[in-house]
């Protein structure tokens, strides 16, 4: 199966911040649509691993000296799709402030038209049930205010504030702006069988936890989706639609790759405390992509 065809006419050059496992795959699918790329990543080793792919890449390493950032060739693509990672697990709390100095670099250079921020369905932690795009967030879980800060700086790359009105209001190209938050689900894919994080022998925790989850094909596809949208901006959910638990997937992960049995710590969950469920019901209606691997435990047997 293909990802239906995106028609990228107006999309001429796409930078990727960030450029890993996710990044390499969007690279390599807008270089066959003959879209130039221009990528980058922290370290010169992960730089040159990009080259002998045949990604254009320069490093970019955040933070940075504001001035000097502002002069990076990546802030010439008319398009930018930020996807660094928080380092949350590495004690790192700057995540927002790397989001908002290259959203700060994007608007000095005024050649950029779009930005588009992969940021992470964590954001609804701490929340149960049903979480959509306007859910209101529980800003005293940990992580979702470095997340949301991330996000507002993005979305307010075409929302000037009143500092920055005046100025816009000169801009004829202002209007022209666009801002998109992809709230992305765990990730599965090549070299990201679920069944492989098994391999450990750990006991799982939360059996009856909810997986939202989305496959790399169409994490890809949904942002190539954004890039040549006609929305002005906006967050969108990416998650399939496969809703099974942390249980029955994991063990149906396992069977896939003829592993034993994983075993859970069987807590109760009480009726305030339902399991959290990702809708992708704004994301279908309002961009109408088809996905690619909406069943993931299918996939599960296709991936081995």
């Amino acid at each position: 199966m293909t990802n239906k065809v995106v028609n990228n006419d107006k999309i001429s050059s796409v930078g990727i911040i960030g450029c890993g496992w996710l990044g390499s795959a969007l690279a390599y699918q807008l270089k066959n649509q003959d879209i130039a790329v221009l990528a980058t990543r922290s370290n010169i080793d992960n730089i040159e691993q990009l080259k002998s792919q045949g990604i254009e890449a320069e490093v970019l390493s955040l933070p940075a000296e504001q001035a000097q950032l502002n002069t990076h060739p990546i802030f010439k693509q008319q398009c930018l799709v930020i996807a660094i990672t928080p380092q949350f697990r590495q004690g790192r709390v700057d995540y927002a402030d790397k989001v908002q100095q290259l959203v700060e670099s994007a608007k000095v250079g005024n050649c950029v038209e779009q930005i588009i921020l992969l940021s992470s369905s964590a954001i609804y932690n701490g929340l149960s049930g049903d979480v959509e795009e306007n859910s209101i967030l529980d800003m005293s879980a940990d992580k979702v205010s470095v997340l949301n800060q991330a996000e507002q700086a993005v979305l307010s790359f075409n929302h000037p504030g009143r500092n920055e009105s005046r100025l816009n209001a000169l801009n004829a190209e202002v209007g022209n702006k666009k801002a998109y938050v992809l709230r992305l689900s765990g990730l599965v894919g090549p070299k990201r069988h679920p069944g492989k994080f098994l391999l450990n022998g750990h006991m799982l925790k939360s059996p009856q936890a909810i997986v939202n989850l989305i496959h790399q094909q169409d994490a890809v596809g949904l942002i190539q989706t954004l890039l040549q949208s006609a929305n002005c901006g906006g967050i969108f959910n990416g998650v399939s639609s496969t809703k099974v638990t942390k249980k029955q997937y994991y063990q149906a992960a396992a069977s896939a790759l003829q592993l034993p049995t994983p075993t859970f710590e069987e807590i109760e969950l009480s009726e305030d405390n339902a399991p959290k469920v990702v809708s992708g019901k704004k994301t279908q209606a309002e961009l109408a992509y088809e996905f690619v691997y909406d069943d993931l435990l299918a996939w599960l047997e296709l991936a081995v």
